[in-house]
């Protein structure tokens, strides 16, 4: 099954796009389900949960966290009691890491190597404890950025995702994660995860796409 596992709709706040219409334009590519990542915040997200049960589509729900050495994709939270720092931005990235797995979330690097002036992960990548995965295919990435990531995630023998980092219609479903073993919900997503079941890749139901690693 495919996800598109890193979107962000209106709640992020830098952005038009609808939650509805990103569900029903997930559906019609073929995705399976999406992660709705919205930028600082967990309960940001909140409202999407009634629409995706109207819907009948699996919607999971994310945070997308910038720190002062690039961005975090966590997954497992339940509330924005995660942060403890009192602000949005250029948070402590290890400390993040350590806060998230303590309260049994996980944490995926996001665009690793996209150049971020001064907040750039890049290589520092390799020197992280904790996380699960490397996001390896951003559809907001060029082609470098990704292989960059993806050698990284091979160096570091972790699994990789792949989500659209979308925040307009038309870039859905530009790259998603294939799951080997089910997912129904968050605790299903995290487990394959965790157990390496999931592949990040160009998804092959996006216009022009053809899947590759």
């Amino acid at each position: 099954m495919w996800i598109d596992t890193h979107c962000h709709t209106k709640h992020s706040y830098d952005n038009w796009l609808e939650p509805l219409d990103l569900i029903r334009r997930a559906r019609a590519l073929g995705l399976d389900g999406v992660c709705i990542t919205e930028h600082y915040s967990y309960e940001a997200s909140a409202p999407v949960e009634a629409i995706a049960r109207d819907e009948g589509f699996l919607v999971l729900r994310g945070v997308e966290i910038s720190t002062h050495r690039g961005h975090l994709l966590a997954f497992g939270v339940e509330d924005d009691g995660w942060n403890i720092w009192g602000r949005d931005n250029y948070l402590p990235l290890q400390e993040v890491i350590e806060r998230i797995n303590l309260l049994g979330g996980i944490c995926i690097p996001a665009h690793p190597f996209r150049e971020q002036g001064l907040a750039s992960l890049c290589e520092r990548i390799l020197d992280l404890q904790g996380i699960a995965a490397v996001e390896t295919h951003n559809g907001g990435n060029n082609d470098n950025d990704n292989a960059l990531a993806w050698r990284a995630a091979g160096h570091l023998g972790l699994p990789t995702l792949g989500g659209s980092d979308c925040h307009k219609l038309g870039a859905v479903g530009r790259c998603a994660t294939e799951f080997t073993q089910p997912v129904s919900d968050m605790s299903s997503f995290i487990a394959a995860i965790r157990a390496g079941q999931c592949r990040g890749d160009h998804f092959p139901g996006y216009p022009g796409n053809v899947a590759r690693e």
